[in-house]
């Protein structure tokens, strides 16, 4: 159920700052204000994320996002309170070790802000080099629960698994007492996600059940049988990879999403034909498509990413929000990095999925999520909005 979203901050409270190269004159080779305490005339920031590899697409997302925001946080002068802005690009390939490397460079260079990756393990990396050299670290698409609280260096711009896993349980109206399967694969991703959901709906009072299938297995009929049998309340789907189209199909054919409730996550547009027959019978948990949020940051979002040839996805937001907080921090911070922590701790602002707090006790993202569906449009199938989860409602457990 949709509840009312809170005042929000207007655009003036954001403003972004990134330059990367040699700081200038009267900056500290960090962008650390000079004596004269008025702050320096440039600060630097490496954005870090996939350009190459398996995780390009989401990079590409994140990029065309992070600079829509920036253009919008600075009215497209790229500087704010009179700090020029400069950015510099290293592509990590979804590599932890190149990611770490382009880091350090960046960080011997004099660069106290990195922000980017879709990926979590880079991310967890690029979170240690924060703390080690005490700069601020801003996180992107990376969903990993670990991100959040890690340390104090290190903050995310998008949404994280538990975020997915307390939007999966809004599709049941009472979650006591219920029985929730967890359709995963046998690996580590999958068995992330039963531990998600058990820690977080188990907690509420669901009994979870896990079917685990092995990642080699190409027959999925007895596995959607097996579901059947147990005769769940729910039942959350967990999968990734070339299998996927058989594993839905399988679902479909023995009548599972027929007689049973089954909630997975809305990947990005290139997936929205992947589901085959099974599409208009899944419902969605969503992190975002351009025709869920309703607000001003978020038409404007879309316009400067169109207007640039670029199109609006999953990862859009998650870009943006880097964008915003950075401005924000170098706004209050001048470029002094516990300054920077500080001017992002509680700070709330309307991203485009409207507004949207950085919790100060541990960093996480509190946002609005949302309930999709896909609809047949010709050929293909496009999202429609169901229901929007509240961003309080859908808060990840702080963690410790």
């Amino acid at each position: 159920m949709r509840v009312t979203k809170k005042s929000i901050l207007g655009a003036a409270v954001v403003a972004s700052a990134l330059v990367l190269a040699a700081c200038a004159p009267q900056a500290s080779p960090g962008g650390d204000a000079g004596d004269g305490g008025e702050g320096p005339t440039a600060v630097t920031v490496g954005i870090v994320t996939s350009e190459t590899g398996p995780l390009a697409g989401y990079g590409a997302q994140y990029l065309e996002g992070f600079k829509a925001g920036l253009e919008y946080a600075t009215d497209g002068t790229n500087e704010v309170d009179g700090i020029a802005i400069e950015v510099e690009y290293r592509d990590d390939a979804g590599d932890p070790d190149k990611a770490v490397t382009a880091a350090k460079e960046l960080i011997g260079a004099g660069v106290n802000i990195i922000a980017g990756t879709a990926s979590s393990g880079v991310a967890l990396a690029l979170a240690e080099q924060a703390a080690q050299n005490k700069v601020l670290y801003i996180s992107g698409p990376a969903a990993t629960d670990a991100i959040t609280g890690i340390n104090e260096y290190t903050f995310r711009s998008g949404r994280q698994s538990a975020q997915d896993v307390a939007t999966a349980g809004t599709f049941l109206d009472d979650i006591e007492g219920k029985t929730i399967a967890v359709f995963a694969q046998d690996n580590a991703f999958g068995q992330g996600n039963v531990a998600a959901v058990e820690a977080i709906l188990g907690a509420q009072g669901a009994t979870v059940t896990p079917v685990l299938v092995a990642e080699d297995v190409t027959e999925f009929t007895p596995f959607a049988q097996q579901v059947l049998a147990g005769a769940p309340d729910l039942v959350f789907v967990a999968w990734a990879g070339a299998t996927s189209g058989a594993m839905w199909q399988a679902m479909s054919q023995q009548g599972v999403l027929d007689e049973i409730p089954v909630v997975t996550g809305l990947g990005d547009a290139a997936t929205f034909g992947a589901y085959g027959e099974a599409s208009e019978k899944i419902n969605f948990l969503n992190h975002y498509f351009a025709g869920a949020p309703d607000n001003d940051v978020n038409d404007a979002m879309v316009e400067l990413i169109e207007g640039a040839g670029g199109t609006v996805d999953l990862f859009s937001p998650d870009g943006f929000n880097a964008a915003l907080m950075i401005v924000q921090a170098i706004k209050e911070g001048k470029g002094d990095v516990d300054a920077m922590i500080a001017a992002l701790e509680g700070f709330e602002f309307e991203g485009p999925k409207g507004t949207t707090t950085v919790r100060a006790g541990d960093h996480a993202l509190i946002q609005e999520m949302y309930q999709a569906k896909l609809v047949a449009d010709g050929d293909t199938f496009v999202p429609e909005l169901v229901d929007t989860a509240d961003a309080d409602a859908v808060a990840p457990a702080e963690a410790k």
